[in-house]
């Protein structure tokens, strides 16, 4: 089905895979395209609660193909400006899919790259890890990425790393916000799973919504915000979800949707 990412479901969770290790899982239009596609489809599916985010091969993804982003200079600028909204998109469709999202960081993760480590909830990564938002060495700037990257590293570390496309170790990456865990490289799947045990223990409806207020409250006032706060778990105390969660923890149960 799928030409450059493999998608596999088992366990309650799906695992999306960059899939150009030739390349060092370098993205391209086709691969944008496929990894859209792929996460409305395990948006859609009940049966899957978590989403890993990984690649083949020794790299998790070395950012945009430089052979494609060289084809697109003979584009016209509408079919440019195409190529960019997408790439936008799909680094935003990762950000809000209403399903936790951990990266599973196994190798470099070069500009792109560290977009995508940016756009999931939870990044993992190896100590064999490296990161850089190199653009400016090619000519080019991180702004598809630049507001998922802002959001993990703020802005005092972004000015450094955007402007001097300088690389960094995943201790690093760590110490900066960029990711959440550094291991050694034979305890990285084992963490991961760790961390997807973690997530199914809790209810699938309230991490969507949990998704929902990271997306929403930081652009809202407090006048807003405790509106549409309120609302929320108003309408989540009374949820079928809630009443399992909270008679499951006064009988001393696992509610249903952990077994």
């Amino acid at each position: 089905m799928y030409r450059t990412i493999i998608v596999e479901r088992g366990g309650r969770v799906g695992r999306v895979w960059f899939n150009r290790p030739e390349v060092r899982n370098a993205f391209n239009a086709a691969m944008i395209g496929e990894l859209r596609a792929a996460l409305r489809t395990l948006a859609d599916d009940a049966a899957v609660r978590v989403i890993v985010l990984s690649g083949k091969g020794t790299s998790f993804c070395a950012g945009a193909d430089l052979a494609w982003m060289r084809d697109i200079v003979r584009f016209s600028e509408e079919q440019n400006m195409r190529e960019s909204l997408d790439l936008a998109e799909c680094l935003y469709d990762v950000y809000a899919v209403p399903k936790p999202t951990i990266a599973r960081v196994n190798g470099p993760a070069i500009g792109g790259g560290t977009g995508f480590v940016s756009a999931c909830d939870i990044a993992v990564a190896s100590t064999e890890a490296r990161f850089g938002l190199s653009e400016v060495k090619i000519g080019v700037v991180p702004a598809a990425i630049s507001p998922y990257v802002l959001r993990r590293i703020g802005e005092s570390r972004a000015r450094q790393y955007f402007l001097t496309g300088e690389r960094f170790d995943a201790r690093r990456a760590q110490e900066i916000g960029l990711v959440n865990i550094a291991v050694e490289p034979a305890e990285l799947d084992p963490k991961v799973e760790e961390l997807v045990s973690s997530l199914l223990s809790s209810g699938p409806e309230a991490l969507a919504k949990a998704k929902e207020l990271l997306t929403r409250v930081p652009g809202m006032g407090f006048a807003e915000a405790k509106r549409y706060t309120a609302e929320m778990i108003a309408g989540l105390r009374m949820s079928a979800e809630a009443q399992e969660g909270m008679t499951a923890f006064l009988d001393k149960r696992k509610p249903k949707w952990s077994e």
